[in-house]
């Protein structure tokens, strides 16, 4: 019982970690089963199986890790130039926090999935804030 206890406040604290608990896939279930598993076959001196069922777990978590996740969670931001960041928003070069705020809020308003826009342009848009804003903090 304890097992499933702690697999149950593993999973709830990956989910809170991540923030979404949508983005849970089976490979993520079956991973955890291995782990435990593993531990289980462990605690019976079967340390073959046991040391199979941890680098299958550590395979996926592996594979998940450097997978799609990464890649999504901000495609524009490490290739975005600051002059590419200033035609998207709009602003001069020479445009404080707040202005660039400000553009922001204003692309964002009419390129929003909600609003009728596309994920990918509201991503370059926030991508665009993010680089200027770093830029002006240095």
């Amino acid at each position: 019982m304890s097992i499933v206890l702690l697999l149950a406040a593993a999973v709830g604290w990956w989910a809170w970690r991540n923030r979404d608990a949508r983005s849970m896939r089976f490979g993520d279930v079956a991973a955890a089963v291995a782990g435990i598993t593993a531990i289980a076959l462990f605690r019976k001196g079967e340390a073959v199986p046991a040391i199979a069922a941890l680098a299958g777990a550590g395979w996926w978590l592996w594979m998940r890790r450097a997978g799609a996740p990464a890649a999504a969670r901000r495609p524009f931001a490490s290739t975005m130039a600051l002059a590419e960041a200033r035609r998207v928003l709009g602003v001069p070069p020479a445009a404080g926090a707040d202005e660039i705020r400000r553009a922001h809020r204003r692309l964002l308003a009419r390129l929003h999935p909600d609003a009728g826009g596309s994920d990918a342009l509201a991503a370059e848009v926030n991508a665009a804030r993010d680089a200027l804003l770093a830029a002006e903090r240095r």
